[in-house]
């Protein structure tokens, strides 16, 4: 019974090994890319700033969905690197906005190239309709957590 049971209820363990593998190809295609110091965390807060350009911390930790300390962390990194940087609010002095530099624009093809490579391997088998379902699946999944 027990055995069954981890066979057929394992969903979880096998979400976080995808995850481990695809982090792990993450770093390696960035570093073939001779891009180092970013996580794959560092992906989304980049994503969103190809997308929107500027953004606050607040605003950057809701498209994320992390808390403002964790965004701070990841974003005091890309600072860091060169990638990012900070300027006061024009409307609010107290908010500070966070913006692409040209070296983190420059990682946007890069980002989108691994991106690319990544899906591909996901979905390679699949069809339109089976890509779709996983989707849905996955969704549900995450609105129900």
């Amino acid at each position: 019974m027990y055995n069954t049971f981890m066979l057929k209820h394992n969903a979880f363990a096998m979400i976080a090994r995808i995850r481990d593998h695809v982090n792990k190809r993450i770093v390696h295609e960035l570093e073939q890319h001779e891009v180092t110091g970013i996580v794959p965390s560092h992906g989304d807060v980049l994503m969103f700033l190809y997308r929107e350009e500027t953004l606050s911390i607040k605003m950057l930790a809701e498209r994320v969905q992390r808390t403002q300390p964790t965004v701070t962390v990841l974003v005091n990194k890309l600072e860091k690197l060169g990638y990012v940087e900070r300027s006061k609010s024009a409307e609010d002095s107290r908010v500070t906005m966070i913006r692409l530099t040209d070296k983190g624009k420059q990682l946007e093809p890069i980002f989108r190239e691994v991106s690319n490579q990544i899906n591909q391997i996901i979905y390679a088998d699949l069809s339109e309709e089976q890509s779709e379902q996983l989707e849905n699946l996955l969704s549900m999944i995450v609105r129900r957590l």
